[in-house]
């Protein structure tokens, strides 16, 4: 009886010791948000941007340079910034050629190789790209557009980016963290010449791969053409050539594709692991005007499916039943420690 004692004195106590380390990290994980969540309401931008539309804009009621050019068109572009505090502040700027990231929304961040004309050579900032603008007052920036001489028809598309220079951390306190937060803008850039062209897509090659940690299939959709495709509707279906099943399907509404850019179609395959093996995708992409179907046969080799299907997150998931069901199992045996331990008094105090 003593054994037994001893044995369910150690089990309950493992099991509230199990329960208050799940209680403490998250708690810790509530109190790590709001910490977020109070700095960066606590944290203000500082400055705003405004672009000084010129003539040449193609439409006047936007904000963003949406500019109607010719070939060997030579322009200077100005924006304004604006420094709303009280102190003097060192605001940095870049140009940046636009492309399709993996959500299918159009960025400003690197070029596509594919790209005849990157943004980055068409425009360039006057003067140093670090400018100090005054406490409550302003700074006016230029930069020169040189359109290539030959005759181009299409879009070329890119963003100005104002970036405010955070002030270096001079000390540390022993026991917390130094957080810089960084605040930017960006100006749309885009360049009209000549007629726009029909859009034109292609699919390129498809491969097993991983997005945000999370492993999938990754067919690449290729805009060759140089105009912005709206408003996309994807629909894809994986069929394995092995046994002719449907192992998945996918579809994704209002994708944004740039010009001259690739994007590569996020099929994930969540909790279900990659198998190699020989597959075919059937992909149809369609807005209001147009619609291009694709099919191709790509392979999974097996080292590929167990590069991905380790390193995935979805194998690392936290299964929230299991704490549920540990809980459940702990108030159990406390409840049943608690009967025993009444039982034992009962039967004493008869004796």
């Amino acid at each position: 009886m003593q054994l037994m004692k001893r044995i369910m004195v150690a089990l309950a106590c493992l099991v509230l010791g199990l329960q208050a380390g799940l209680v403490t990290s998250f708690a810790a994980g509530d109190a790590s948000s709001k910490s977020s969540s109070q700095a960066s309401q606590s944290n203000d931008i500082g400055f705003s941007v405004a672009a000084k539309i010129p003539s040449n804009q193609l439409d006047q009621h936007q904000s963003y340079f949406d500019l109607k050019m010719t070939p060997g068109r030579q322009q200077k572009i100005q924006t304004t910034i604006y420094n709303v505090t009280n102190a003097e502040i060192k605001v940095q700027t870049a140009i940046h050629t636009a492309y399709t990231n993996g959500n299918g929304i159009i960025e400003y961040v690197t070029p596509d190789p594919s790209l005849k004309y990157r943004m980055s050579q068409l425009t360039t900032i006057d003067g140093p790209k670090t400018v100090t603008i005054p406490a409550n007052g302003s700074k006016v920036v230029t930069a020169t557009i040189k359109m290539p001489k030959a005759a181009f028809n299409g879009v070329v598309l890119g963003g100005w980016y104002f970036k405010r220079v955070s002030n270096k951390v001079t000390g540390h306190v022993k026991g917390s963290m130094n957080i810089a937060n960084q605040y930017s803008y960006v100006i749309g850039l885009k360049y009209t010449m000549g007629k726009l062209p029909a859009p034109q897509l292609k699919l390129d090659t498809v491969t097993a791969g991983m997005q945000n940690y999370r492993r999938g299939i990754f067919p690449q959709l290729r805009n060759v053409s140089a105009v912005i495709v709206p408003k996309l509707t994807l629909k894809a279906k994986l069929t394995s050539k092995n046994s002719g099943k449907v192992v998945k399907t996918f579809s994704q509404k209002d994708v944004q594709l740039a010009p001259n850019s690739v994007y590569k179609v996020p099929i994930l395959t969540g909790t279900n692991r990659l198998q190699a093996g020989t597959y075919h995708v059937h992909l149809v992409a369609q807005n209001q005007d147009h619609r291009w179907v694709f099919d191709k046969d790509f392979v999974i080799s097996t080292a590929a499916a167990d590069k991905y299907n380790q390193a995935s997150v979805d194998n690392s998931g936290i299964n929230v039943g299991w704490f549920i069901l540990f809980g459940a199992l702990g108030m159990l045996i406390i409840g049943l420690i608690g009967v025993l331990i009444f039982l034992k008094i009962r039967k004493r105090r008869r004796a």
